[in-house]
């Protein structure tokens, strides 16, 4: 049984991996109407206020329409603009997710399919010009393969207490360094998610720690270059255990 789930799980995760760009002729679309429900449904300090979206919907079901009318291609899409679009469509889609089946105290107790095996990431519900995608597809088969570019796992949101926080406004090409820099230091300096001073950092740089180290830079070189204080020489890196729960805004 365990040489079966393990199986079942490599093969899920080389098909998410697996993906790759379309064709499509579509230009790049405008991300306004996310960035104003980002603006009224998340606070300053990144908690979501899911029943705001809720009522909310009919705009969110908007984005998510244009969204899916307009696929990333390379012929008028620039790279920032296919990054910026793949990041707000997997967390305006997850929060979509979430909406559908509030109230709920995880993301991860969204279930379809075989029990145990089968896991939120891995429905299929995302259209996009005829594609069908699951968040697992976006994130490691688009994301991850095609962009060069780590500080997307502060960005990209899993509706959890320990994610990075939802940024209250839309990622867009002309600000997405900046955007993706300011994420980097804000979960870095968040004490929620990270105890740099303590040499105990966030799970995800053990889950993705191949993304941070690229190249000849270790993951302490990499947290040092965002984190508010350097990780103290004489401490080993250790990771946080990760808290599943809703990052709901306290009612």
């Amino acid at each position: 049984m365990r040489t079966f789930l393990l199986l079942f799980w490599i093969a899920s995760f080389l098909s998410a991996c697996s993906v790759s760009k379309k064709s499509s002729d579509s230009k790049p679309v405008d991300h306004a109407l996310w960035d104003s429900l980002l603006s009224k449904n998340v606070d300053a300090d990144g908690w979501v206020d899911y029943q705001g979206f809720q009522t909310d919907s009919a705009s969110l079901i908007e984005y998510l329409q244009l969204l899916s009318s307009a696929h990333p291609n390379d012929q008028y899409w620039s790279d920032d603009e296919q990054l910026a679009y793949w990041i707000n469509a997997y967390n305006a889609f997850t929060v979509k997710l979430i909406i559908d089946h509030y109230p709920v105290s995880s993301i991860k107790d969204i279930k379809n399919g075989i029990p145990f095996v089968n896991t939120v990431w891995d429905i299929k519900f995302i259209e996009i010009e005829g594609h069908s995608y699951d968040l697992n597809n976006i994130e490691h088969g688009i994301i991850r393969k095609h962009f060069n570019e780590p500080r997307i796992h502060f960005a990209v949101n899993c509706a959890s207490v320990s994610c990075p926080v939802l940024a209250k406004e839309a990622y867009t090409a002309d600000k997405l360094d900046q955007q993706l820099t300011r994420s980097a230091r804000r979960f870095l300096a968040d004490p929620l998610r990270n105890r740099v001073s303590e040499g105990k950092v966030s799970s995800i740089f053990t889950w993705f720690k191949g993304d941070f180290t690229a190249g000849s830079l270790s993951l302490r070189d990499f947290i040092n270059k965002y984190a508010p204080e350097p990780l103290p020489e004489d401490k080993d890196i250790t990771f946080l255990d990760y808290d599943w729960n809703l990052n709901e805004r306290p009612k």
